[in-house]
């Protein structure tokens, strides 16, 4: 809504996010060649899904129409759910050590406990007749099933050690309670806490690098990728939003929109308006001002990522990121190019171009509402919208919000809110829309369009004149009959 401030959209925002989970994280990082235009661009496309290791079982919700819409587009579901990458935020990482310190944690589903079962039940009937040293193989063992079973059989049997075979094999020997406990302070025992951890968190690990790396992030339209990047794999989202705006800054001091930034090179140069990044990046492409400036950078996808060259894979996260990064580069080009009256020169470098992107750092856009863009180092900038108008309902008992807006959608769209029971506000971001209105409702039999005047149409203001009017009259009438000459007999 129009109407919601930014904290307002991210308490919102804020709730959809909780409830969904990352499927797919699309990474694309790029080098400049040596003495060439050409920046090479690797593509990388993670299929991740939550850890599931012990207690921590992540329950999230699934939306039939974002189904749709991956199907549509060849989305591996197998990936996704049978070879996702694990991942874990401080919170759930925390609660997960803990268990690991203390001996405490329990499978966490009905086939994990089966498998669990099914391998004690091995073990024991194999190390009755075996000889010390001798060792037999657990198989087809999946994601933290290798450490589970270890773990569960290295408290159960004081003469078995175990170790980890590929992936998805454990080996396991029968030993001496002597060599059991040299085993257990080895450095190279793959069942220690921190090597455990650091298989949980997976993912995480590479979003730590990249938050200690304080390279520019780039994305389009990028709040929810922000919220789910803070909740997913550093901390739960807080309920403030200046918290959030505080932790996404110092970890990412510098954010670059290329939402926010192709918003002003439409105002500076004729491009058809596209918001779908895929169209935005082929507009750019075709640019005449790009297409015949030989100074415009190239940007290749690296040999290794040759199948989105080939594919044009849309909306898979690793060419999405290529697209990205594309639009970075061209649309900071043009935006060089118009900085300067002078030729640009031959060979323009990035810090170059983030010298003409500076007044755009840190700010992401903001879609339908009270700014345009959130700024993250710093206060927000309201920016300047059109008057609100007041819409009075008469002749039309029991109108709701939606009525009013279904009436004013044929001839422009408006936001809604109901500002008493005959009295609705109307709020739209263009002001040839608010003109339009009040010129065709002008003579309207039922309903009358105004400008809203706060001090005229306020419920508040209004119920403070009349109580005042009120007092004001007792008042009045009290020194009236407190001044009367009193009757005497």
């Amino acid at each position: 809504s129009l109407f919601d401030t930014p904290a307002e959209r991210y308490l919102k925002v804020r709730q959809s996010v909780q409830r969904f989970t990352v499927a797919q994280l699309g990474k694309c990082c790029s080098g400049r060649e040596d003495d060439l235009l050409r920046y090479e661009v690797h593509a990388y496309n993670f299929f991740l899904f939550p850890s599931t290791f012990g207690a921590a079982d992540v329950e999230f919700t699934l939306s039939a129409s974002s189904i749709q819409f991956l199907s549509h587009y060849g989305f591996d579901y197998n990936k996704f759910l049978r070879d996702g990458i694990p991942y874990m935020n401080k919170v759930q990482e925390e609660i997960l050590s803990q268990h690991l310190l203390a001996g405490s944690w329990k499978a966490s589903s009905a086939v994990d406990r089966d498998v669990l079962k099914k391998a004690i039940d091995e073990v024991t009937h194999w190390i009755a007749a075996a000889e010390e040293e001798e060792t037999m193989i657990l198989q087809d063992l999946c994601g933290y099933q290798v450490f589970e079973v270890q773990l569960v059989l290295r408290r159960a049997l004081p003469n078995v050690w175990t170790g980890l075979l590929g992936d998805k094999k454990v080996m396991v020997k029968k030993v001496s309670p002597q060599n059991r406990r040299l085993l257990e302070n080895s450095p190279y025992d793959c069942c220690q806490k921190e090597a455990i951890l650091l298989s949980a968190r997976g993912f995480t690990n590479l979003f730590q690098t990249i938050v200690e790396a304080k390279k520019p992030l780039v994305g389009h339209n990028m709040l929810m990728d922000l919220m789910h990047l803070h909740d997913k794999f550093y901390k739960p989202l807080p309920e403030s939003y200046e918290e959030f705006k505080r932790n996404v800054h110092n970890l990412f001091p510098v954010l670059i929109d290329t939402k926010t930034v192709t918003k002003s090179i439409w105002k500076k140069h004729p491009f058809p308006r596209v918001s779908d990044l895929m169209e935005l990046y082929t507009v750019l492409c075709n640019s005449s001002l790009n297409s015949k400036d030989p100074t415009c950078p190239v940007i290749a996808l690296a040999s290794d990522c040759s199948r989105y060259a080939e594919k044009k894979s849309p909306h898979e996260a690793g060419y999405d990121a290529f697209l990205c990064g594309s639009v970075l580069l061209m649309s900071a080009h043009l935006l060089l190019c118009s900085s300067t009256d002078d030729a640009v020169e031959a060979d323009p470098s990035f810090s170059q171009y983030l010298t003409v992107l500076a007044e755009y750092l840190n700010k992401v856009n903001f879609i339908r509402g009270g700014v345009s863009a959130i700024n993250f180092s710093g206060e927000d900038v309201h920016c300047q919208r059109p008057p609100l108008l007041v819409v009075h309902v008469r002749g039309w008992p029991d109108v709701n919000e939606r009525q009013i807006y279904q009436e004013f959608k044929a001839l422009c769209r408006f936001d809604v809110r109901r500002l008493s029971k005959n009295q609705f506000i109307l709020l739209s971001n263009k002001f040839k829309h608010v003109r339009l209105v009040l010129q065709d409702y002008k003579h309207h039999p039922h309903l009358q369009v105004s400008v809203y005047r706060h001090w005229k149409h306020s419920p508040g203001v209004n119920c403070l004149l009349q109580v005042s009017g009120i007092v004001a009259l007792w008042s009045l009438l009290a020194f009236v009959l407190g001044r009367a000459p009193c009757c005497s007999l």
